[in-house]
């Protein structure tokens, strides 16, 4: 993993994360990251991120998502045959049946399933397969767009007209999914896009650990202020100080520039991809033989019995020129560029984005960033917890520094920082209560 992320440093930049939160004894939370080997396999494959929320009693959530990552990111890179979205949809549907298949055979996992959502940058642009209520988000500039719909009763209902779109009315469960992978023998997979991706695109995965206490304008302004490894954690650490009620699961993804892969000094470095194969119909393997088998014996009868003996020499000319040409259709079936045949080529396909806010860092998130720091400050030292202050204050007179020049942008990341380095202190000192009682 982290030898592929090398040939990408100078023009993709991602991180990953997952927390089990405050109030849950195990994460069911799941996560993948599969960036491309090479420059071929990028072509091919691209990158892919995915994030799986798990649902069950006692282990059946965890396994659900473990299960669902797994086989996304082992099953997808091998179908090269397929284009990439029909490889996702076929990848997240064998996902779907080992799950169910698992549920099936033990009471203790029946009816466990999982959210899933997956995000494929590929040469074309950006791709995306949803089951569930995870979420991904594109930050583009100060715009803020939610690309998935959230397969939940409410956004049903909403998608209906049944409700308001602003808000919920209080007879609605908001905790309830309509789709998921595992449940059923099988399932309906969302695509959307290509969206076409521009250098500075970001792309935040995250389950609703994160999106249920942290609002999209949080989240949009997090991303653009920090670099993604920063971001994935203030975002965690602020999940956690709204009280942490379940696993937060966080990818940040950004494009910092077209992907062309680092040349490496060997080749067996990034090693390059076979030919690409492509089973052949046995009757032309069969025709072949036998038409080349014909060539053979005619030959031989025209030379053992001499020129008298025209007919054979005519019969080997005709073999000859069929065997050539089921030779030509062989090939041509087995290594031949795949026309492409999916939805790809057509216009793009779902109806995202569903949402967008615009998200800036300016006078106001300052204050609300700030007035987190001293919130988690007084706690602190109401509690007598031991912090080192001296790295916190400087954070803090850089962030003020910043807000006094206008530089809002750096002013918000550096509060977040502070933030950040309050809680990692504040965790290590946890005895079994929650640092959300800070609070």
């Amino acid at each position: 993993m982290e030898q592929d992320s090398a040939i990408w440093d100078h023009c993709l930049q991602h991180a990953a994360l997952s927390d089990v939160g405050l109030r849950r004894a195990n994460n069911q939370d799941s996560m993948a990251v599969i960036v491309a080997g090479s420059q071929e396999m990028w072509q091919r494959r691209g990158h892919l991120f995915m994030v799986a929320d798990g649902m069950g009693a006692h282990a059946a959530g965890e396994l659900a998502s473990k299960l669902a990552t797994d086989t996304v990111a082992l099953t997808y890179p091998k179908l090269l045959e397929k284009s990439a979205d029909e490889a996702i949809v076929a990848a997240i549907r064998d996902a779907n049946t080992q799950i169910h298949t698992r549920g099936q055979a033990n009471l203790d996992f029946k009816g466990m399933g999982t959210t899933s959502t997956v995000l494929v940058l590929i040469p074309q642009g950006a791709i995306l397969a949803q089951v569930g209520d995870s979420r991904a988000y594109r930050l583009r500039g100060d715009r803020f767009e939610q690309m998935t719909f959230d397969h939940s009763l409410v956004w049903e209902m909403r998608a209906a007209g049944q409700i308001p779109e602003d808000q919920v009315p209080d007879y609605v469960p908001k905790n309830i999914i309509t789709r998921s992978l595992g449940p059923n023998p099988t399932v309906k997979i969302d695509l959307e896009g290509p969206f076409p991706v521009e250098a500075g695109d970001t792309y935040l995965l995250c389950s609703d650990g994160l999106s249920g206490p942290v609002e999209d304008d949080e989240m949009g302004t997090i991303i653009g202020c920090l670099p993604p490894r920063e971001a994935v954690q203030a975002l965690v650490d602020l999940a956690n100080l709204r009280g942490g009620p379940d696993n937060i699961t966080v990818i940040v993804v950004r494009l910092t520039g077209p992907q062309m892969a680092r040349s490496s000094d060997s080749e067996s470095e990034v090693p390059r991809l076979p030919a690409s194969t492509r089973p052949v119909s046995p009757l032309l393997w069969t025709l072949l033989g036998v038409s080349t088998l014909a060539t053979l014996g005619a030959s031989v009868m025209g030379y053992t019995l001499g020129a008298a003996t025209t007919g054979y020499w005519l019969s080997a000319v005709i073999c000859l020129g069929v065997a050539a040409i089921t030779a030509v259709v062989v090939l041509t079936q087995r290594y031949a560029v795949r026309e492409a045949t999916s939805q790809l080529d057509g216009r793009p396909l779902g109806k995202g984005p569903y949402s967008a806010r615009m998200c800036r860092a300016d006078s106001q998130f300052f204050a609300r960033a700030s007035e987190l720091v001293e919130q988690l400050r007084k706690a602190a030292e109401k509690e007598k917890r031991r912090i080192d202050w001296g790295r916190v204050d400087g954070l803090v007179d850089r962030a003020k520094a910043a807000q006094q020049s206008g530089d809002y942008k750096q002013a918000v990341a550096d509060e977040f920082r502070a933030i950040s380095a309050l809680m990692a202190q504040l965790k290590g000192q946890r005895d079994g209560d929650s640092h959300s009682n800070l609070l």
